[in-house]
């Protein structure tokens, strides 16, 4: 295992178009991917092809051009919008002379530069060494290469000789580390749930911004760039609501388009926050060309955690930016809001305290003297007594009362 020093790459990033996916908005996100992981773009290519070559991706004649066209352009990085086998990887350096790397390597790359917690690397380094098993293989300059750059963060450069055995030992040891972060979290989540905390999950696209909403709701100081992937670890933070309830509110990591399958598996722990929340807002950048498609990625992924039955808010994050976005219309589900000015917050913490289960409310109340029990049983179920004046009659209370508590007061 080696360290490596972060050097700047110039990168040429290169797609085939089959007609599977919207190529030319696939290959601009590779572009923030790269700049996010601090590479300058000199070039991007589209090949247009029924599929992609099997042992060059692009086909060995216009890879061929492609190595005048990155050495004209000085560029010592290909950056694949791909899962390159290991062949395909070893065949286009051997030919271009250029350290390549794909898509999944680029993401990886960026969450390991970004992870801050304990939990966060041990789920970077635990993909890193999947990906890195599945393409140990022949990977030529990629492993012989120990200078550092994009694709070498994390865990370190393996050897071309590295004894698979050594990687799964480790994978299983990271398994076992992150299985006993899991059941940490479920006891955690047991405990809220025992003492009635309710949870709402903030999701969505990645920099749509989720960390940017959760900053300012509740001043948690997280990390917020325009990047992707600013942040990696659940952040939780109490969110005070106008009835007067309050809810724990996580920070998720961004989903994306074509994500990484070795990420879903490692970050399923992280993205669980969401499949066990009493409410999901649903962060949309409405000013983004493509917020139909991104909106389509986070249904899919969110169906994938057992998210579909779930409470969901749709939240229309940056409509400064969208000319027109007054006339879009908003109901107890829908909130038109600027995460940076606070507009909308109001209607977006109404609407989470509406959507909330068990219903409660903020009431004035008189407790006779010799039912003062009452007060115990209103706390006990997630209600909050905010004063307390004394009468003649009895307590006279203002208070959060679930409809549960209410009933048995009606009753009595």
């Amino acid at each position: 295992m080696y360290e490596n020093e972060d050097t700047i790459s110039r990168a040429v990033l290169v797609t085939v178009d089959t007609g599977e996916f919207d190529a030319e908005v696939s290959i601009k996100e590779l572009r923030e991917l790269a700049r996010t992981a601090g590479a300058e773009t000199a070039a991007m290519v589209i090949q247009k092809r029924p599929s992609p070559d099997r042992a060059t991706y692009i086909g060995s004649g216009r890879l061929e051009q492609l190595k005048g066209e990155a050495e004209m352009l000085g560029a010592d990085l290909l950056i694949f919008d791909c899962e390159l086998t290991a062949d395909q990887t070893r065949n286009i350096e051997n030919i271009t002379d250029i350290r390549v790397i794909d898509r999944t390597t680029l993401i990886l790359d960026i969450f390991a530069m970004r992870a801050a917690s304990a939990e966060g690397r041990i789920q970077v380094e635990l993909a890193q060494q999947k990906y890195r098993l599945a393409h140990l293989a022949g990977k030529g300059i990629q492993l012989s290469r120990l200078g550092g750059g994009i694709g070498t963060r994390g865990p370190g450069e393996t050897k071309l000789e590295t004894d698979r055995r050594h990687i799964r030992s480790r994978i299983e040891q990271l398994k076992d580390e992150l299985e006993q972060i899991r059941r940490h979290r479920d006891l955690i989540r047991k405990r809220r749930q025992k003492d009635s905390v309710q949870t709402c999950a903030i999701v969505g696209y990645t920099n749509a911004g989720k960390s940017t909403l959760l900053n300012a709701l509740t001043g948690a100081g997280v990390l917020s760039e325009d990047k992707l992937f600013a942040t990696l670890d659940v952040t939780t933070r109490a969110l005070s609501l106008p009835d007067g309830r309050e809810v724990l509110l996580s920070d998720t990591v961004g989903l994306i388009r074509r994500l990484p399958h070795e990420l879903v598996d490692a970050f399923r722990s992280t993205l669980e926050e969401a499949a066990n929340a009493d409410i999901i807002v649903n962060v949309i950048d409405i000013s983004s060309d493509t917020a139909e498609e991104e909106q389509r990625v986070t249904d899919v992924l969110l169906a994938e955690l057992g998210c579909a039955d779930i409470p969901r808010i749709l939240v229309l994050n940056k409509c400064d930016k969208l000319p027109g976005a007054e006339n879009i219309p908003e109901d107890d589900t829908t909130v038109r809001i600027c995460a940076k000015t606070g507009e909308g917050f109001d209607r977006l913490l109404a609407a989470v305290a509406k959507a909330l289960p068990g219903g409660h409310r903020r009431m004035t109340l008189t407790i006779p003297y010799d039912k003062m029990g009452l007060i115990n049983a209103i706390i006990e179920d997630g209600g909050k007594v905010f004063s307390t004046d004394h009468t003649a009659e009895g307590a006279v209370i203002d208070c959060l009362i679930s409809d549960k508590i209410l009933g048995r007061i009606g009753q009595g």
